[in-house]
């Protein structure tokens, strides 16, 4: 299991985002739609920007990654409902997070739902997010136990969205990190989010927020006339 990265992300929110791509013959790019991408050569470890109080230890994202994988188990044999958990719990998995659940084999995308703004528990975000993705991803058929077997899981643990203020185009290419922020758009029913390792696709800030704009049905420049909200919260992720 790898500690993949802890990223701040500016983001506009919404009850429940999902991020998945086409299941058919036309496939959008990981970086349309939002996708962790991840190298094999990667940092293990990368921790910037979120406070102690938010972090996971390695052993709590090991064990998130497990009952990630144990509920998905439990759904394609058939059983229903979680596990009883043991009593000794770390309070940090009652608290109310986002999150991720991104499914891949072979490095290419199966399934990528989550929740920026969560309704449930931290450990039960996974579970709902791990059956999503395997199951209710719209571009992909369900997840089938031939598939299960090659599958590599990567969770996602987000802070609470801070609003993030700017006065103009200039001043919001000033404010994005890349590779630090991740954003989401809002600007009336359209939205859009990418998690913040799109930027390894899309290293230039411009180019980062005219994908954004166009994954939110907006034009490519629509960021450039200030009427877009921007949110900022932070990701810890964990990889099998």
């Amino acid at each position: 299991m790898k500690v993949k990265r802890v990223i701040v992300v500016s983001v506009l929110v919404q009850l429940i985002f999902l991020t998945s791509v086409s299941g058919g013959d036309t496939k959008p790019s990981k970086a349309d739609e939002g996708v962790p991408v991840t190298s094999p050569n990667e940092e293990s470890v990368k921790e910037r920007g979120m406070k102690n109080k938010d972090r996971l230890t390695e052993e709590e994202g090991k064990y998130l990654l497990s009952v990630a994988r144990k509920t998905i188990d439990q759904a394609l044999s058939g059983k229903e409902g979680p596990e009883k958990e043991g009593p000794d719990l770390p309070a940090l998995f009652d608290e109310q997070r986002g999150t991720f659940v991104t499914l891949t084999i072979g490095g290419n995308l199966r399934g990528c739902i989550g929740h920026i703004i969560p309704h449930e528990a931290l450990i039960e975000g996974i579970r709902i997010n791990a059956i999503n993705a395997a199951f209710k991803d719209p571009r992909f058929r369900p997840l089938s136990k031939n598939e299960w077997k090659r599958v590599k899981i990567e969770i996602s643990i987000l802070t609470e969205p801070k609003s993030l203020s700017y006065s103009d185009a200039d001043d919001l290419l000033k404010k994005l990190r890349p590779g630090i922020d991740g954003v989401i758009f809002k600007k009336g029913y359209h939205q859009s989010t990418f998690l913040p390792q799109v930027w390894e696709q899309l290293p230039r800030k411009e180019e980062f927020l005219n994908h954004l704009c166009l994954k939110a049905g907006l034009n490519g420049d629509e960021w450039k006339k200030g009427r877009i909200e921007v949110s900022t919260y932070q990701a810890q992720a964990f990889e099998e």
